[in-house]
């Protein structure tokens, strides 16, 4: 029987990864990660929707990623960004959160049996975060198959997916609503459509808009 770990936040693109999983895997499980996040109430979303799901959730806390970086994620006195700078990375960005959410992954993945490790990691809107690339995603996989003796998979399936092919594939899942009404990807924390203004929520909504025209359209 196929067993699979879901990296799972509560946002759009992991709850699309989540319902993925279901369709190509006998056993699905996922894990979440409390670093800090301002958006803490995502957590809140991903018991909900795995409840739904009926995908059992295991919630860690990484207190130490919230001390050690200095972003408007885990630093509440930091405003977040409202536009994309062109000379850096959005201070957005938590250095080293997809390394490490996906070491401790595969750390529990091991322990209970399981091969195959999902992220909704992606490069084609990847807004410059380093860690979502798919060069840094093949290393890894590497890295993590070596130090833990173990044959992992770390499945992309979002990885060459604007956000309007993310929506259309949130769609052909059957997950299209929950995606749009009860995920939270809005770095302010605000489900849905969010807070329309930080770039999270520009992205996504950008992606929406494009999809439905695509769609009816066709």
């Amino acid at each position: 029987m196929s067993k699979a770990l879901v990296v799972y936040s509560g946002g759009q693109d992991s709850t699309t990864c989540l319902f993925w999983a279901k369709k190509n895997f006998n056993t699905v499980v996922a894990i979440a990660f409390n670093y800090g996040q301002r958006h803490v109430s995502e957590l809140t979303a991903a018991k909900q929707i795995a409840d739904q799901a009926g995908v059992p959730l295991n919630v860690f806390s990484i207190d130490l990623l919230s001390a050690v970086s200095h972003n408007s994620l885990t630093d509440s006195q930091m405003e977040v960004e409202t536009d994309q700078p062109d000379h850096r990375p959005p201070n957005t960005l938590v250095e080293g959160r997809n390394m490490l959410f996906l070491t401790y992954a595969a750390i529990f993945a091991k322990a209970n049996g399981i091969n195959n490790i999902i992220t909704g990691v992606g490069q084609a809107d990847y807004s410059g975060y380093p860690d979502c690339r798919n060069e840094f995603i093949l290393s890894l996989n590497q890295t993590l198959n070596l130090s833990m003796d173990f044959e992992y998979t770390i499945h992309t399936p979002l990885m060459w997916l604007d956000k309007s092919e993310i929506w259309k594939m949130a769609d052909e899942l059957g997950a299209f609503e929950i995606v749009r009404d009860q995920t939270i990807t809005c770095y302010h924390g605000i489900p849905g459509a969010g807070c329309g203004v930080c770039p999270s929520c520009k992205l996504r909504n950008r992606g929406l808009i494009n999809y439905l025209k695509s769609k009816n359209n066709g």
